[in-house]
């Protein structure tokens, strides 16, 4: 018959040695947890964590901060300029083009395929000249930093998959978002703070869904899950004490459990065990830390006038930039926001304009504020969702008035900061924005550049599960060196 521990027979036998030794895992984890000044024993706590010591080579960027952009904003609205759809505004869109490619059931059974041209205008902004429209003048004016990638591309064509494509290398849930293999590969920094923060905020359209699995640590342990910081009274969910429970007995009811949970690790060898410790003391010490972070009271008015009054409205667009660079500033590893609601299938004009119009001004001011921190030096910073829109009509087309299907085939994402080249514009679509002429990016290769900068091989991030090796980019990916520094 099975005995309690037999999943954890190949731990038991190592990790039962380990813990009779002065440095045991066990003895690690409690030693911090009864707030030991050995710094031997915190270091120890520290590795098991993450392989920070065995990042592959020297890393441009040590944290970066995402913005997402949840629903797919229409990079023929905001980045990728074709006057071509302006003089074929109204025609069907040659076959041409569209090659057979595989359509969502919106539109595949449309019988025309009316392409559809912007509305808005478009500039060369700053000395690199990049197109940008008068949608986004505050990003317009940061043009010089950012570096523009014109032909992302991607597997999927509905949201749900799409997201999780980008967040976790794979189309199917489950598997490790970006942040807890960063954590798992790197470990934390801030031993007061998650390594792994998330920020949700949403527009005023419909917006699709946001599923916590998207921050999720998938097979790793659960030290490594992203925490989602919210808007309301408690940043942190359950992480303050109880009416009639001070500090004082919330420490000692922590250190007894530690005592139990170290005989039971004794027991089986769990490395669930030693996360279940970790995340505890972690807790703890986000009472203090937590608080501090979201406390906008020490920010002088002109940064609320660079990110705008929103940044004042805690679970904004513009509050969460501005708490994401509190953030970088602790060294948080990385910070994840998501903001919803691009999804324009109809009345994208008066849609994109809002949307533009809560997120335009804090991206900039994010970029600019960790620019003359002297943050963006070791700061990634990267803003795009997980498709972009068709360069034709959903229904009907108007003079003003259309909307866009999903468009997976090529897409505009920027990334600033460190190891990013500035002012560049990279990979190049057709004359209809439909298809990629020039050096395409597939998500795998995005991700594969994201973990180069951070100084991680991404064929060599791997973990074992279930009987084979699994890395974020699954078999694929390529880094896109012609955009680093």
């Amino acid at each position: 018959m099975a005995q309690p521990g037999d999943d954890y027979i190949n731990h038991f036998n190592r990790r039962h040695f380990l813990s009779k030794t002065s440095l045991g895992i066990g003895a690690a984890a409690l030693g911090s947890l009864l707030g030991c000044g050995n710094k031997q024993k915190d270091d120890f706590l520290s590795s098991i964590a993450g392989l920070t010591e065995k990042k592959n080579f020297t890393a441009k960027a040590k944290r970066v901060i995402y913005l997402f952009q949840s629903g797919g904003p229409s990079q023929l609205e905001l980045f990728d300029y074709k006057p071509l759809l302006r003089e074929k505004h109204g025609m069907d869109l040659p076959a041409e083009i569209r090659m057979g490619q595989r359509l969502t059931g919106m539109t595949a059974y449309q019988k025309t395929k009316p392409i559809a041209a912007p509305i808005y205008d478009f500039k060369q902004r700053g000395k690199s000249g990049a197109w940008v429209s008068d949608l986004l003048p505050y990003t317009a004016k940061i043009a010089d930093d950012l570096c523009f990638i014109k032909t992302m591309n991607t597997e999927a064509i509905n949201h749900d998959p799409a997201i999780t494509f980008f967040q976790t290398g794979s189309q199917q849930p489950g598997r490790p978002s970006i942040g807890s293999w960063l954590s798992y590969g790197m470990g934390s920094v801030n031993q007061n703070l998650p390594g792994f923060v998330v920020l949700l905020s949403r527009g005023a359209q419909r917006p699709q869904p946001i599923y916590s699995r998207l921050w999720g640590n998938g097979f790793l342990a659960s030290l490594h899950q992203g925490v989602q910081f919210r808007s309301g009274k408690d940043a942190v969910l359950y992480l303050q004490n109880p009416d009639g429970i001070t500090r004082a007995s919330r420490r000692n009811v922590l250190d007894q459990l530690a005592k139990l949970n170290e005989i039971r690790m004794d027991e089986v060898g769990d490395p669930e065990i030693e996360s279940r410790i970790s995340q505890y003391e972690m807790s703890y010490r986000m009472q203090t830390s937590v608080p501090d972070v979201m406390d906008f009271s020490d920010e002088p008015d002109e940064v609320f006038e660079l990110y705008g009054q929103d940044a004042r409205k805690p679970g904004t667009y513009a509050a969460n930039c501005l708490l994401a660079r509190r953030l970088a500033e602790r060294d948080v590893r990385f910070t994840q926001l998501y903001h919803l609601g691009w999804d324009q299938h109809s009345d994208l004009p008066r849609e994109i304009e809002s949307q533009c119009r809560d997120t335009d001004k804090a991206s900039a001011a994010l970029v600019t504020d960790l620019k003359r921190r002297g943050l963006l030096d070791d700061t990634l910073v990267v803003w795009g969702g997980e498709f972009g829109r068709t360069n034709y009509s959903q229904g009907k087309l108007t003079d003003t008035n259309y909307g866009r299907d999903h468009h997976p085939r090529c897409f505009t994402i920027w990334m600033a900061g460190a190891g990013v080249k500035p002012g560049i514009t990279y990979g190049k679509t057709d004359e209809y924005g439909y298809n990629i002429e020039e050096n395409g990016v597939h998500v795998h290769d995005f991700q594969a550049t994201l973990l180069h900068l951070m100084g991680i091989d991404h064929e060599r991030l791997t973990f074992k599960h279930q009987g084979r090796r699994f890395r974020l980019t699954d078999v694929h990916g390529h880094v896109v060196k012609d955009i680093l520094s």
